[in-house]
């Protein structure tokens, strides 16, 4: 949608000088050796806001050091407390959290800006509550995303090697050369190229979605137009059916809160086997899309190892459908939660940008952003963390902290600051960002100018949410309308 740029903060926050590196680990293994081919035009991909950053002290050092309380001083009045004692651990991720986990974050926040939890399998992890010290950490060179930097803990999904080596598992040199080579299809020419691509296909399921609702007098949005629309569009960058696409979302949903033991390792395998037979028929019948100049890039040039290869692909399917999907449905709920906001979109569309700002910060199904490990001992706010151990930075705890946001539980697509960290910060940050809010904008869009009277069909108490801790999503959102207006 015209208009969606990413948006920067007016001025930096002045942040403690919070992250103390103490000893330093060495890493284990190395990345594959590829240069990175020159980049740059003026069709370059969207990039993180060249937001002024704030200040991060990094000091390696052989002798330990000693730990001092924060410099800052707390804003409004809040007191930090002191840092919780090593046997001090949290178990906040019960049924209520999966309910709605904002009311636990609020009360992580007043217990510290760092604390030690207890994951649902029962690991262990340090849990960033603060948006000034989750922001700090996501530029921080010394908290790394390799898992081989991992010495206990939590290290996030089990993958094997040929899906592990991503963008989200890489650090700088290695990540740097990757993204180039995937760049060219998340351009913002490239995105606008999409655009008539995406609004045909959201009238397409609006249409389906109008025929669910005439037949049977509810259904579900997530089935009927949530889930299918992102498939089409990262479908067509990488030439994946659209019946291979709904198999593969159904895997990474699987995933992400598996339903029977075994699940996860059935899915992870499942989309392990799928992609290698797509590269293995791309390969020898390559054609004019995103996976094909991957494998070219493999082929014929070396840029890429084959885990990286595969992993690349299976990076992209899941991110380019898995958040975009459930964007759209917790943001229609969200919208229908405020019908006030509801109601000024409708009559002026061209504030659709704005809101899909303020839904990524307010609804975004992101709880965590990826973990990491220090490379070295560090300290976050005065708490020491060990090198190795895992580190969970707090998307939407940080997103609800009053220290950052004015009235941060409250909705508004008005809201003056619409910098957040939904889409990531620094090197991580989504590659797919302008391609998202593209696609989340049309689609919302399109509902609210098909649908004038869409509503909830149950009572909102009844809405299943996923049982994860990493993801706070709706298994389904069933709606209803009184009289679905005719397609244009």
């Amino acid at each position: 949608m015209a208009g969606l740029e990413v948006k920067t903060q007016a001025a930096a926050r002045g942040l403690p000088s919070a992250i103390i590196a103490v000893d330093p680990v060495p890493a284990s293994g190395t990345g594959h050796a590829g240069r990175a081919h020159a980049g740059g035009s003026a069709d370059s991909p969207t990039t993180a806001p060249q937001t002024p950053e704030p200040v991060t002290v990094n000091r390696p050092t052989t002798e330990p050091t000693q730990r001092t309380a924060d410099p800052e001083r707390p804003r409004r009045g809040r007191q930090d407390p002191a840092p919780a004692p090593a046997a001090d651990v949290h178990r906040p991720f019960d049924a209520g959290f999966f309910r709605d986990p904002y009311p636990v974050y609020a009360r992580l926040r007043t217990s510290g800006p760092v604390l030690k939890v207890v994951l649902p399998d029962g690991s262990h992890a340090w849990l960033v509550t603060r948006e000034e010290h989750v922001r700090a950490a996501f530029t921080d060179p010394l908290l790394s995303v390799n898992k081989a930097r991992s010495r206990n803990g939590y290290q996030g999904f089990s993958l094997p090697p040929a899906l592990d080596a991503n963008l989200l598992n890489i650090d700088p040199d290695d990540h740097l050369r990757l993204r180039r080579l995937v760049s060219r299809g998340f351009t913002p020419r490239h995105v606008e190229r999409l655009r008539d691509r995406v609004v045909t296909a959201a009238a397409h399921y609006a249409d389906r979605l109008a025929e669910r609702l005439a037949e049977h007098g509810t259904a579900d949005l997530l089935a009927e137009f949530a889930n299918p629309l992102p498939l089409v569009v990262i479908g067509q960058l990488l030439d994946v059916p659209e019946a291979d696409g709904r198999a593969f979302s159904r895997w990474v949903a699987a995933m992400h809160a598996p339903a029977h033991p075994g699940d996860t390792a059935d899915a992870i395998d499942r989309i392990h086997r799928y992609l290698l037979d797509l590269i293995r028929t791309r390969r020898a019948a390559p054609g004019d899309d995103l996976l094909s100049s991957l494998i070219a890039a493999r082929d014929a040039d070396d840029r890429l190892s084959e885990d990286e290869l595969v992993s690349l692909a299976f990076l992209l399917l899941m991110a380019g459908t898995e958040n975009v999907q459930h964007l759209i449905s917790g943001g229609l709920l969200t919208l229908l939660r405020h019908p006030e906001h509801l109601a000024t979109l409708r009559s002026r569309p061209e504030l659709m940008p704005d809101a899909v700002e303020e839904l990524l910060r307010y609804a975004h199904p992101n709880q965590m952003a990826i973990r990491r490990f220090p490379t070295a001992a560090v300290e976050i706010a005065g708490v020491r963390i060990p090198a190795g151990d895992t580190v969970l930075l707090g998307l939407a705890s940080a997103h609800r902290d009053p220290d950052r946001y004015p009235e941060p539980e409250v909705f508004d697509i008005h809201r003056a600051d619409t910098s957040h960290l939904a889409l990531g910060h620094g090197l991580h940050y989504c590659l797919g960002a302008s391609l998202a809010r593209m696609e989340i904008g049309v689609a919302l869009g399109t509902l609210l100018e098909r649908f004038p009277d869409l509503r909830l069909a149950v009572p909102e108490r009844e809405l299943e949410w996923r049982q994860s801790f990493r993801s706070h999503a709706l298994r389904q959102l069933p709606v209803a309308v009184s009289a679905p207006a005719p397609a244009g």
